[in-house]
């Protein structure tokens, strides 16, 4: 299986886990469990390849003259984080398919977890910081869906929307630090960062990549200040919770740490930054969780402590602690995927979280109890258990750091006040819900699980005692490799023996021990008093509150700006935007100077100047006009976009020319649509009965702008052309089109092949900007007085003015007062698609393309709906053009993906010449299958945009019928009969 796979094969599977019913839950989970399963058992065959530090690597081209391929990268230190997102994923699989409700809807939950499964070995995987910086955005997305699965819970949607904003947040400061590493290593290729430590530590931008690099690993993995977020999505569902917690989400930020720790480790602000937010993440996490009452809420704050213990050993600039972090990683996760499901099953089977409601569970479930203590043991550092192995080598650290006195003698104390807080916690998991009388008043009688479901905390609790009992045996060469890449270099000489004799770290190791123990009677004799209701000293500062205030201000600050700055009048939003975009224009030019180049003019041409002046003349027409007379306005406005297309022909640019009047024809058609639901303008406002004396001076501002605007974008084009275009990009598409692109037609080949990435990202957005129009459309509803026929239409007979209320026998205009215009539209439409196909087709080679043609195609269905009624062509064609939209992605993407598949780089162009009989040799280009999807959505967008404003109109008149209707009803029912059986008036 290809490298690729690892990363795409959860992305599709993903796809097609929604496009399953919703009660095929034995699908999902087996698709789901079937696809982890799989790319757990091809990582495991790659370790041969990366255990003695190799590096495996596949590249697929995507922009390779920007560096941005899409590189995937796999070393030891990948290795084992891939096997912890697979491995412990397939387990949640397993999991989930027995916790989750039959009444949940199971696709939308395996769909994203699938595909934050995918996005988090995009994080692993990723061999260029960029894409690691994209896959760790995604992780951000599929988490806030996974958090807010259940988003008719008010707690899930608050949680989901804390941790998006925290960790998008932070996502965004990773970024700007990639993009500052980058800039100093001169590459974004991870091989080349991780070989360029000398020079990012000593380069004067350092400080700066590391400030963004910390804020988006502190974010992600919940690190003071940022550890608010982490409780507060345990509103998931347990087996998100559990994937989240143990191998990925919050795991990401601490791989990053690692990652980047033989780069940006090893210096004095490192040590204070990781290592001082480590040591803060690890006390309060651990304190903090010692108070809570719920299940979940435990394990999260012990979450956010050990991960701080984690940030704390890379903070330490020791070898040896970050080989130590790298086992605690490994440790890490399996006993906390194992304690969260133990979670989930004490909720799923008891119906409730809550540690004061529960006791004596162990009579009813003893399995589950025994498994549950076991991993809580592991999780306090019990010897012989994989958590004490790594602890102890956190514990030798502290003892044995190379640090200033006062550091040297404080953190191994601190240490051991958080192995303390470990141990009480932990306890309190164990005893205060397995132990002690049976529970009276839960929801459920509380018993063990189904077989399948307990499977997965079983083999991670072995896990931990086989880790525990034989280190070296079982992980020794798995932590070799992993901790290899971390490290750099050469492995410190460490050894994973569970006994080294009577030694300091032991010694910490029993104190925490006892203490924690002591602690943790203290704690429940003063909660069982009721003295402990919240954390001492804690329960004042709330992260929640803190942020939620922050977020209310802000909003609050920006509907005060709003307030201050916006209007509902279109002209004071136009003349703020104009303002604006002159003083942007302005600034670089009066701080660089802008002067005219040294290119020769041509001869002025009495032609051309007439034909500016008279789109000048339309121009200054139509805004004259706009006042009084809407429809003048446009008409000229029409003028003067024609006399632009004949400069474009003039320049010799035809295929701006089609389009420009493609564009203008359907400009028009939208301008009068939204012209109709205009409200007429009323002369006994007071705004219009002002004086005339501000009117003018409000128009010669107007005008003023406009000259200034129109004058500098005139003097910049001249300065422009002024210049000699030896060395433009112009001539690079000019030598080239023919020779790589396959055509003759340079815009063309610009837009589908050497711009095609910019081309296909426009076409998203159009098609995002359609489907939106129409979306705000469907909620809109016009003025009542706006709701009248048009006077033509008001004295149709009744009987076509019923019909309307059905499209099946709406009036056709073709028999009607539109007789001639509809006959010629409906016999223009088979010439309309005869002139866009052969624009389509011509285009790669001649003016033309998919962009025109789509234009052309639509105006000439859009004729359709203006003459024969949108009812009727609705009913009779049915167009559906959000499918063309749909269509037109589709085969854009499609043939995007075609290159990829075949080893080139994304949308790369291949001519094939085909000899077809009585045609002769003609060649085809696969650009033309993305130009046929530029084609159906240029197509589908415009329909939809047109006809969702054109609508209303069939609102209106479905609203006119519905009166008459009602009118009719209400003389029926004045006439009646009378006791003497005569028809009387009433």
């Amino acid at each position: 299986m290809p490298l690729i796979l690892l990363v795409a094969l959860p992305f599709i599977a993903s796809l097609l886990a929604a496009a399953l019913p919703a009660n095929a839950r034995n699908t999902e989970s087996t698709l789901a469990g079937l696809v982890a399963l799989a790319c757990t058992a091809q990582v495991a065959l790659c370790f041969p390849d990366v255990a003695n530090g190799g590096v495996l690597h596949q590249e697929v081209a995507w922009l390779p003259s920007l560096g941005m391929n899409l590189v995937i990268r796999m070393d030891g230190f990948a290795w084992m984080f891939s096997m912890l997102v697979f491995g412990i994923g397939s387990l949640v699989v397993l999991y989930a398919r027995y916790y989750m409700s039959p009444a949940d809807p199971v696709p939308r939950f395996f769909s994203f977890f699938l595909a934050f499964m995918g996005a988090m070995a995009g994080v692993v995987l990723s061999g260029n910081i960029i894409q690691l910086v994209f896959f760790w955005e995604l992780t951000s997305l599929f988490s806030f869906l996974l958090i807010g699965y259940w988003h008719h819970r008010e707690d899930a949607r608050r949680g989901a929307r804390m941790a998006l904003t925290v960790t998008g947040t932070g996502g965004l400061c990773l970024l700007a630090g990639m993009l500052v590493v980058g800039h100093i290593v001169g590459s974004y290729d991870m091989d080349r960062v991780l070989g360029a430590a000398e020079l990012v530590r000593d380069h004067p931008l350092y400080l700066t990549a590391l400030a963004l690099v910390l804020l988006g690993a502190f974010t992600k993995s919940a690190q003071f200040p940022f550890q608010f977020w982490l409780p507060n999505a345990m509103a998931a569902p347990t087996p998100v919770s559990s994937y989240l917690h143990s191998a990925t989400m919050v795991k990401a930020g601490v791989f990053l740490l690692a990652r980047f720790w033989p780069v940006m480790g090893g210096t004095e602000p490192w040590f204070w930054l990781v290592g001082g937010t480590g040591l803060a993440t690890l006390l309060i996490g651990g304190y903090a969780a010692m108070f809570q009452d719920d299940l979940k809420g435990l394990l999260a704050y012990s979450t956010i402590s050990h991960l701080g213990l984690i940030t704390l050993l890379l903070g330490l600039n020791s070898p040896l602690a970050a080989v130590a972090a790298v086992f605690h990683i490994m440790n890490h996760a399996t006993f906390k995927a194992s304690l969260f499901m133990a979670a989930g099953i004490i909720d799923h089977e008891s119906g409730t979280r809550d540690i004061r409601r529960l006791s004596g569970l162990r009579r009813m479930m003893p399995i589950t109890a025994t498994l549950a203590t076991v991993a809580s043991a592991a999780m306090a550092g019990v010897p012989l258990l994989n958590g004490f192995l790594s602890k102890e080598m956190f514990f030798a650290e502290t003892v044995f750091i190379d640090a200033a006195p006062l550091v040297a003698t404080l953190l191994p104390a601190t240490a051991t006040v958080a192995g303390m807080f470990s141990v009480a916690y932990s306890l309190r998991f164990i005893v205060d819900v397995f132990w002690g009388p049976p529970a009276t008043d839960l929801p459920h009688q509380p018993h063990e699980p189904p077989h399948w479901m307990r499977v997965p905390v079983e083999l991670l609790v072995c896990a931990c005692l086989v880790v525990g009992i034989l280190p070296a045996w079982s992980v020794g060469r798995y932590l070799d490799a992993a901790a290899l890449p971390v490290v750099g270099g050469s492995l410190p000489a460490f050894s994973l023996a569970v006994w080294h004799g009577i030694n300091a770290p032991l010694v910490m190791s029993f104190v925490a021990l006892v203490g924690g123990a002591a602690l943790y009677l203290l704690l429940r004799r003063e909660r069982d008093r009721g003295r402990i209701s919240a954390p001492p000293l804690m329960h004042r500062i709330s992260g929640r509150y803190i942020f939620e205030a922050a977020l209310t201000r802000l909003t609050l600050l920006g509907r005060g700006g709003r307030r201050l700055l916006s209007t509902r009048r279109l002209q004071w939003q136009m003349l703020w935007l104009v303002l604006v975009a002159l003083a942007g224009a302005a600034m670089p030019l009066w701080t660089r100077g802008m002067h005219l180049g040294e290119r020769g003019t041509l001869p002025l041409s009495p032609t051309f100047v007439l034909l500016w002046a008279l789109g000048m003349v339309c121009a200054v027409s139509a805004a004259w006009q706009a006042k009084y007379h809407r429809l003048a306005a446009l008409t000229l406005m029409g003028g003067a976009g024609l006399c632009t297309a004949i400069t474009f022909l003039w320049f010799s640019a035809p295929d701006l020319a089609l389009t420009q009047l493609s564009v203008e024809v359907v400009t028009t058609i939208l301008i009068l649509l939204g012209l109709r639901w205009l409200p007429k303008r009323d002369e006994s406002l007071p705004a219009l009965q002002a004086s005339t004396a501000l009117t003018r001076a409000r128009r010669l501002r107007d005008l003023f702008l406009s000259v200034i605007a129109g004058a500098g974008m005139g003097w910049l084009a001249l300065a422009m052309m002024s210049r000699p275009f030896a060395q433009s990009t112009s001539t690079f598409f000019l030598e080239r089109a023919l020779s790589e692109g396959g055509g003759t037609n340079v815009v063309n080949v610009m837009l589908v092949d050497f711009r095609g990435f910019d081309t296909f990202g426009e076409i998203v957005v159009l098609g995002v900007v359609a489907i939106t129009v129409y979306a705000l459309l469907r909620r809109f509803r016009p003025a009542g007085e706006a709701m009248d026929l048009p006077e033509q239409q008001r004295f149709l007979p009744a009987d076509l003015q019923t019909d309307l209320l059905n499209p099946r026998h709406a009036s056709d205009t073709a028999i009607g007062y539109l007789m001639v215009p509809a006959v010629l539209v409906r016999l223009l439409l088979p010439f309309t698609a005869l002139v866009a196909f052969y624009l389509f087709m011509r285009g790669h080679n001649e003016p033309g393309g998919g962009f025109v043609a789509g234009l052309v195609f639509s105006v000439g269905l859009v004729l359709q709906y203006m003459i024969s009624g949108t009812t009727w062509v609705e009913a009779h064609l049915p167009l559906l053009p959000r499918r063309w939209i749909a269509w037109g992605l589709l085969l854009a993407l499609g043939t995007g993906l075609g290159a990829l598949i075949l080893g080139y780089p994304f949308l790369t162009s291949h001519t094939a010449h085909v000899s077809l009989p009585l045609i002769g040799e003609i060649h085809v280009a696969s650009a033309m299958f993305f130009d046929m999807g530029v084609f159906s959505l240029v197509v589908g967008a415009t329909l939809l945009i047109l006809t969702a404003i054109a609508h209303q109109s069939v609102r209106s008149h479905r609203h006119h019928a519905r009166l008459l209707e009602e009118q009719q009803l209400a003389m029926a029912a004045v006439v009646s009969y009378g006791d003497d059986g005569m028809q009387e008036q009433r």
